[in-house]
């Protein structure tokens, strides 16, 4: 299989992406973009959605990152498609069924962060233009078209601050003066890079000291009930503030890992409490200040516990009716366990009508040795398969930049991120989990249904979504040491397709 080399960033082992996505906000089947943005995206039935795709007579384009190679989303041309026949059990096989088609893809992207935009306000501009088009160019680029950003400070933040003076329960000094000198102008370009199109929602790390029962922002504590009012304006306050900025805010999150005691910014909030807050504070208050758009998510932890907040707070029908559905993390193998992508299943099963959000994951314990250790990529590729096999409409990455110690981070909590900045040099750094990531963002664009898509052995991954295009993008992983040779069904249609070992493909046709 021939491979096409042409390095367009500074970051190693850089590919040319060749342009076969023109991105298209004319809507699929009839829906405008605005309407499915505000709407439910996962109670789709397969049945209602199925329509006539055949890959017949399409051309095939081939994407390939892989392990001890140069290929970094190189491009090749693949086998035209055949009549298929009865495949053998033999062979390894993957199978799309282009009929039934599921939830409708929300966006892929990352989280600018106080410290990604510290690093970047510390790059020269060309290292700036180079870091945007990296993320947000549709051509060459990763297309990214969702983003998160904490509400004052979280861990990636040089320090804590909030927006008032404390013990400001009336909110009147408020003031997101702190947000204006890194953070608003880099969610600006990016904005603007990305062509206006970010679904952006907002995360708070933890309340005011004076509001919680430890008087502290950071090592847990709980939201006093006196102040629940006054919490719930702030985030009216906050959404304002950045409307007036001109960056549209899509959604919210209630509380970045409820039910963790951190040694950064956290707050605890059990699911009766979380449920009560939303109920009678945060989904009223939104509605009485004009923000019954905005989208509240809920949950916004790891995989483990989902399942109980669920049934807690969608079971009950007055707290439900104001969440759009529920935000997830990855970190829920810090016990030694594995990761439970089956829970995000349950939750869609349970609840249709909800959608389910990855709201963060990254890989911690930075060290600059292992900037380009491959098993950080292939946790992307993994999680990202089976977290939209399971009914997940969107997927955020952590922080889409931070320096070469893992930063800032005032806690010592550092982490790697798909880019690096060395700020001594100036260098752009770009790991494997960068391409990884970008075999989805860039070929899986808004508006696009997954695809039913099974594999007949464990050794490969993979997942399918029809783009509003028309175009099909299939993801092949490989977790293996050796090289796959795989049959590629897509309906009564045949091709064979070559993946080297440790490698993920994104196959368009």
């Amino acid at each position: 299989m021939g491979y096409l080399n042409m390095p367009v960033f500074a970051g190693p082992n850089a590919m040319k992406f060749t342009p076969v996505y023109i991105f298209s906000f004319l809507c699929f089947l009839s829906i405008s973009c605005d309407d499915t943005v505000k709407s439910s995206t996962s109670s789709d039935t397969a049945e209602e959605e199925a329509i006539d795709f055949s890959a017949k007579g399409k051309p095939i384009t081939i994407y390939t990152t892989a392990d001890s190679t140069a290929l970094r989303l190189a491009v090749s041309e693949g086998p035209v498609f055949s009549d298929a026949e009865q495949p053998l059990e033999k062979e390894v096989s993957v199978f799309v069924e282009p009929k039934k088609m599921f939830q409708t893809i929300l966006g892929i992207g990352g989280a600018i962060t106080d410290a990604s935009a510290e690093t970047f306000a510390k790059l020269d501009a060309t290292k700036q233009e180079e870091l945007l088009d990296a993320y947000y160019g549709k051509d060459k680029g990763l297309g990214y078209t969702l983003l998160r950003t904490n509400i004052h400070s979280c861990d990636f933040s040089s320090g804590s601050y909030t927006y008032i003076q404390e013990g400001d329960s009336a909110l009147t000094s408020f003031s997101i003066a702190h947000d204006q000198e890194f953070r608003i102008p880099m969610i600006k370009k990016a904005l603007s890079r990305a062509g206006g199109a970010l679904v952006t929602y907002v995360s708070p790390w933890s309340p005011p000291a004076f509001m919680k029962s430890n008087k502290n922002m950071l090592q847990g504590g709980t939201l006093l009930p006196e102040y629940y009012q006054s919490w719930a304006n702030y985030f009216v306050k906050f959404i304002q503030a950045y409307e007036e900025e001109n960056i549209p805010i899509w959604g919210l999150t209630v509380q970045n890992e409820p039910m963790a005691k951190q040694t950064w910014e956290s707050c605890i909030f059990t699911s009766e409490a979380e449920r009560d807050f939303v109920k009678n504070y945060l989904g009223p208050t939104l509605e009485k200040s004009g923000l019954a758009e905005k989208n509240i998510v809920v949950w916004d932890h790891n995989r483990d516990l989902m399942n109980q907040r669920a049934n807690v707070i969608f079971g009950d029908p007055e707290a439900s009716k104001y969440i759009w559905g529920m935000g997830f993390h990855w970190y829920e193998d810090w016990s030694g366990g594995d990761q439970l992508y089956e829970n995000v299943g349950k939750v869609q099963e349970s609840y249709p009508s909800k959608n389910l959000l990855f709201t963060e994951g990254c890989n911690d314990r930075f060290d600059a040795a292992r900037y380009q250790f491959w098993p950080h990529a292939e946790r992307y590729g993994k999680s990202m398969i089976n977290d939209f096999n399971n009914g997940t409409v969107g997927w955020t990455d952590w922080n889409i930049l931070l320096d070469e110690n893992g930063g800032p981070n005032h806690v010592g909590n550092f982490c790697f991120a798909p880019i690096h900045a060395d700020t001594r040099t100036g260098e752009l750094i770009y790991t494997p989990s960068y391409y990884y990531i970008g075999h989805f963002s860039k070929f899986v664009r808004p508006q696009a249904k997954r695809v039913a898509t099974a594999v007949s052995r464990s050794t490969l991954l993979s997942a399918s979504f029809l783009n509003p295009d028309g175009k099909m993008a299939t993801v092949v992983m490989n977790q293996t040491d050796s090289p796959i040779s795989y049959n590629l069904y897509v309906g009564d249609q045949k091709t064979r397709i070559d993946i080297p070992a440790h490698a993920i493909q994104t196959v368009v046709y």
